[in-house]
């Protein structure tokens, strides 16, 4: 059983991670795997009455790898903490399976009442990115992304992503998640894609209006050109188009949404 979770933590580091080479590198050089280890060392003597050794456990585990998980946390299968150092994950938290959880994120309380449930719970396929703090005992559902340096403090729906101070909600556009179990992997690194991203959306949508108003206006002139030709035929007046109207497209929409999207 211990080697079976073994074996499958690293073989989701490897899927994850494309600096991870070979599972010996995962295995000696990963301190987001070593904290995981200890931590089931520590939690299973949490659960068994042996508090202060799983606290004492944790501690070294903090030192060791700079990632400080408390004993009493519940901690999923395939869960890979990537960088790892200053994340902390607190008592009453809990990472549901296929999270992944990059450096400096904080799973924190906002209570001090002890007993009661003062830290997150991560649903599956989680993805916190660097820098988060997500603190209170409320629900991230399944396939949520956390961006980067986001402060939560309120649930996040399934498969949507949080950004910003205080984080605000951007709900999933086609119900799909972060997941990396599926078929077709739709992991995404830290927790963000370019529909997420919302100066993205904004730049994205001044081009699509600029693309269109010029195509609107090109109608006009060809539409002003065939009258004044009929015009000009009927009464030999000149030409009443400007030499320099705008007659044709020339605005490169799809160059700058290419350069949007870089």
């Amino acid at each position: 059983m211990l080697f079976a979770r073994l074996r499958e933590d690293i073989a989701c580091i490897l899927e994850r991670d494309p600096a991870a080479r070979t599972a010996w590198e995962v295995l000696t050089c990963y301190p987001g795997l070593h904290a995981l280890v200890m931590h089931r060392w520590a939690y299973w003597c949490w659960t068994h009455g042996l508090k202060w050794l799983g606290r004492w456990l944790s501690h070294w585990a903090r030192f060791l790898t700079g990632i400080e998980i408390h004993p009493g946390a519940v901690v999923g299968r395939r869960v890979f903490i990537d960088h790892g150092m200053g994340v902390v994950i607190g008592e009453t938290a809990e990472v549901g399976d296929g999270c992944t959880i990059y450096q400096g994120v904080t799973l924190g309380g906002t209570s001090l009442s002890k007993g009661a449930k003062r830290h997150p719970t991560l649903g599956k396929d989680v993805v916190v990115s660097a820098g988060a703090k997500v603190l209170g005992g409320f629900l991230v559902g399944d396939g949520a992304k956390i961006g980067s340096n986001a402060v939560v403090i309120k649930p996040v729906p399934p498969g949507a992503t949080a950004v910003g101070i205080p984080a605000r909600i951007i709900p999933s556009k086609t119900g799909e998640s972060a997941d990396v179990t599926h078929s077709e992997p739709k992991f995404s690194a830290y927790g963000i894609t370019q529909e997420d991203d919302p100066v993205s959306q904004a730049l994205r949508g001044l081009i699509d209006s600029a693309s269109g108003q010029e195509h609107q206006i090109a109608l006009l002139w060809k539409a002003i050109e065939t009258l004044s030709a009929t015009r000009t035929n009927a009464d030999c007046t000149p030409d009443c188009v400007p030499g320099d109207a705008a007659r044709k497209e020339c605005f490169e929409a799809e160059r700058l949404n290419q350069l949007v999207g870089k």
